[in-house]
């Protein structure tokens, strides 16, 4: 590069020394044309840069079509100057107006184009800005969705469980569900622990377990979580035992069990056993901090054998004092709806003080091995667990809990005394809609109930649950349940003296939507949606005993005194039925099939489906 530039440097100045040469040795003649040639370069440059074309590039102030003869002369407007009044300038003063007024128009334009690229970055931002917005949005409207989809499946995998324990191939997983989700029902009771269920699985069975309880995790996305870990490391210890066993089957060899003799491995089983989760806790506690503290000849083996151990036992107990929890609570809603009064369920028992030697502990560390004894391992870990071991024996002079045995005799000693009973109630307590039987009519019902058992064996579904089946066919997510009665009064029967009269029941539902007119799609859309409006009922009321079957039950719509916008809808059947009313809506019906008009009398179900008509606006 450096040769290239010192060769274009050498050739720059044979080219000056040439022109100079010419210069000196051209003639006067020459040298005028050689001017005029330059000169009409320039002009012709300052033509093109003044926009001029071809045609005008040959004109001069003598050679041009229009007589001018300052053609070339810059053009000076000096009536505008004289407006202006600055026509006394001379050209050199114009040209330097000309110039700041370039200037100014110059800086004016980069402003402009400033504001100009400050504007569209702004724009940029506020798109970017809404993009994000956007994002945001569709982000929580996903994970709304994500959230209904696990939503969705729960309740899947509930109503899987639901089917097989009805049909009688529950799985362990499917009564855990019911019994977690038994917690918010009053009357659903469990008296078994949970952990009952998994007596008499095999590996595998425990194994597909601890899947679905993974999954039931997954799902719940935290909720009963305690509950769901406990089991899991009780299945987990389950299937542990039963590979050490079926080894030691094989193998012959079983005389540790994770780093305990076997020896012993009862006399620590006794020492966990009876103990409330906050003793267990605090034995914890003490392991840890005996573990941590390392002393001389301490088995770490030993120790940390005692702790997975431990959790198993912690876990059992936090499900077991979890379970008479719920038991109490249920008995004590029982009691409360009886009308019983609610005593002391689980008595307090002061214990005895314990002595030092009776610390947990200590007994565990006696059962270590015959090489360790408590004095050969000194230290903070010793005071540590004598301080947890004082912490548990306060806790433990609380309220004992009772076991399962005590329970159950509780609950039977409460039946045998009539706590249980229920309370007699005056016809002026029962309400209005009540079906109220006969002791001989319940007896006849009981007899048939029993007939029928024996003759199907099936048990399943009961008259009144088919009918209430059959009637909730259909029944969509715009439909709600309809169920209020308007009482009538002054209503005699001529036959009440041969039967006794009673209130059919019922099960009936409103159809509600949007009314999408002009005036509801001018100001509402389908995020921000108009109230919803009646548009249609079902009834269906239920005459099982009929006397006369052949004739069909009949309605009739009659005007509401008290308000016009209503009308009450009134069924008759004949006996031993007494009449029933409705409040409705008061609109013209649609009569039509095709939209939906049933009344029909079939299997003692009395159906009236209709819908009102919809008026829509015409020119």
């Amino acid at each position: 590069q450096q040769l290239s530039l010192q060769e274009r440097l050498r050739l720059r100045e044979e080219k000056k020394k040439q022109a100079a040469l010419l210069k000196a040795l051209e003639t006067p003649e020459e040298k005028r044309a050689r001017r005029l040639a330059k000169k009409e370069a320039k002009e012709r440059k300052k033509r093109e840069k003044m926009g001029w074309g071809e045609e005008y590039m040959g004109y001069t102030n003598t050679n041009n079509p229009f007589g001018d003869n300052n053609l070339m002369g810059t053009f000076i407007w000096s009536k505008a100057l004289e407006k202006k009044g600055i026509s006394h300038l001379d050209e050199k003063d114009l040209k330097e107006r000309n110039k700041r007024i370039l200037e100014d128009n110059r800086l004016e334009l980069q402003k402009v184009k400033q504001l100009r690229l400050e504007r569209e970055r702004e724009k940029a931002m506020r798109e970017q800005e809404l993009e994000m917005l956007q994002r945001e949005k569709e982000a929580e409207h996903f994970k709304t969705w994500e959230e209904q989809e696990d939503n969705f499946h729960l309740q899947q995998a509930k109503l899987r469980s639901k089917i097989r324990i009805r049909d009688g191939r529950a799985k362990p997983i499917d009564l855990l569900a019911k019994y977690i989700s038994a917690e918010g029902d009053d009357l659903a009771v469990e008296m078994h622990e949970p952990y009952t269920f998994l007596k008499g699985l095999t590996i595998s069975d425990m194994e597909d377990l601890v899947e679905d309880i993974q999954v039931y995790i997954e799902l719940e996305q935290g909720k009963n979580g305690d509950f769901w870990r406990d089991m899991t490391i009780i299945t987990e210890d389950e299937i542990a035992k039963i590979r050490k066993l079926e080894a030691s089957r094989k193998g012959g060899a079983g005389e540790h069990r994770g780093g305990v003799n076997a020896s012993v491995s009862s006399d620590v089983q006794s020492v966990f056993k009876g103990k409330t989760y906050n003793q267990l806790h605090a034995l914890y506690q003490g392991i840890e901090s005996k573990i941590q503290a390392r002393g001389p000849n301490l088995d770490i083996g030993y120790w940390e054998s005692l702790l997975q151990q431990l959790k198993v036992y912690m876990a059992r107990a936090r499900l077991r004092e979890r379970h008479q929890d719920l038991l109490r609570q249920k008995l004590y809603k029982l009691k409360q709806e009886q009308g019983v009064e609610s005593e002391p369920l689980f008595p307090i028992i002061k214990g005895e003080p314990a002595s030092p030697s009776d610390s947990p502990l200590l007994s565990l560390t006696c059962r270590q091995g015959p090489e360790e004894s408590p004095e050969a391992q000194p230290g903070p870990s010793s005071e540590a667990a004598a301080e947890q071991d004082t912490e548990a024996k306060g806790e433990a002079e609380g309220e004992a809990v009772l076991v399962e045995e005590e329970l159950i005799q509780q609950s039977l000693d409460d039946y045998d005394a009539g706590k249980y009973s229920p309370r007699l109630l005056s016809p002026n307590e029962l309400p209005f809609n009540a079906h109220v039987l006969e002791p001989e009519e319940d007896t006849h019902r009981l007899l048939l109930l029993r007939q029928q058992l024996q003759v199907t064996g099936d048990t399943s579904e009961s008259s009144d649950d088919m009918f209430f089946r059959r009637a909730k066919e259909g029944m969509g997510a715009d439909e709600a349940q309809f169920s209020v009665e308007t009482p009538l009064t002054g209503k005699a029967y001529l036959w009440a003296d041969k039967y006794r009269p009673r209130k059919p029941r019922f099960f009936n539902r409103v159809h509600t939507g949007f009314e999408w007119n002009k005036y509801n799609q001018t100001h509402y859309d389908s995020d921000n949606p108009p109230p919803k409006t009646v548009q249609g009922y079902k009834f269906n009321i239920f005459y099982p005993d009929l006397i006369d079957k052949r004739s069909m039950p009949e309605y009739f719509l009659e005007a509401c005194q008290d308000n016009k916008d209503f009308a009450i809808l009134r069924f008759h059947a004949g006996p031993p039925y007494e009449d029933i009313a409705f409040k409705i809506v008061n609109r013209e019906w649609e009569y039509s099939h095709r939209h939906g008009f049933r009344c029909q009398f079939a299997n003692g179900i009395f159906q009236l489906w209709f819908h009102f008509k919809r008026y829509r606006y015409r020119r």
